[in-house]
Parts: C-alpha cells; sequence; structure tokens
C-alpha cells in the first residue's frame, strides 16, 4: 500500500519540488510546457494538474509517477467529498464498490 509522505496536495507537492530545485515558476512552466500562470494556479490548488503534466513532473524530477498519481486521484476524491459535503463513511461505501467491481470485471 502506498501512503503520502505528507497531507499535502499536488499543488503543494509540485510548489515543494520547484521550490527545492531553486527553480522560478516560469522556468518549470518552461521545462513542462505550460502557461506559467497555470502552474501558479495549480500550485495554489485553484487548479487541478492534467495527468500529462503529472508525466512530465515525474519525469523531470525523477520522481516515480505512481506516487504523484496517487497524490492527484487522492486530492480528486477529497475535493469531491467536501464539494458534497459528505462525510467519511463514502470512503467506505466506495471501497466496497471498489472491491465488488473488481469482481466483475474478474468474471
Amino acid at each position: 500500500m502506498i501512503q503520502s509522505l505528507n497531507h499535502s496536495t499536488i499543488g503543494e507537492r509540485l510548489k515543494k519540488l520547484r521550490e527545492n530545485a531553486g527553480m522560478t515558476l516560469r522556468e518549470l512552466a518552461i521545462i513542462i510546457e505550460i502557461d506559467p500562470s497555470l502552474l501558479a494556479k495549480i500550485e495554489k490548488n485553484q487548479r487541478q494538474p492534467t495527468k500529462t503534466l503529472i508525466k512530465k513532473v515525474s519525469t523531470y524530477f525523477n520522481i516515480e509517477e505512481r506516487l504523484l498519481l496517487f497524490e492527484f486521484l487522492s486530492d480528486q476524491i477529497a475535493y469531491k467529498i467536501l464539494d458534497e459535503n459528505a462525510d467519511l463513511t463514502v470512503l467506505k461505501v466506495a471501497e466496497e464498490k471498489v472491491s465488488y467491481l473488481k469482481t466483475m470485471r474478474n468474471e
């Protein structure tokens, strides 16, 4: 089981990677081929990155893509739960549903 090293969002993780590398927002944006204003919004959790962007970041920083994708997917789930004003019970139901769907796919 993969566990996040902390409770940061994918945007916060990208910002930390960039800052630890001593890069400006513009420098990283050029490398990963996106507009600097979009990268700023991602870092501030105002927009979500695409899977393509995550792949480019993981390649550039030599980080396992799967780890960043887990951060990305967990953000999507967390934001959806918050937006729907649901509680964590929905996660248990979703876990059971995933098991059910896996069984159905394998049959």
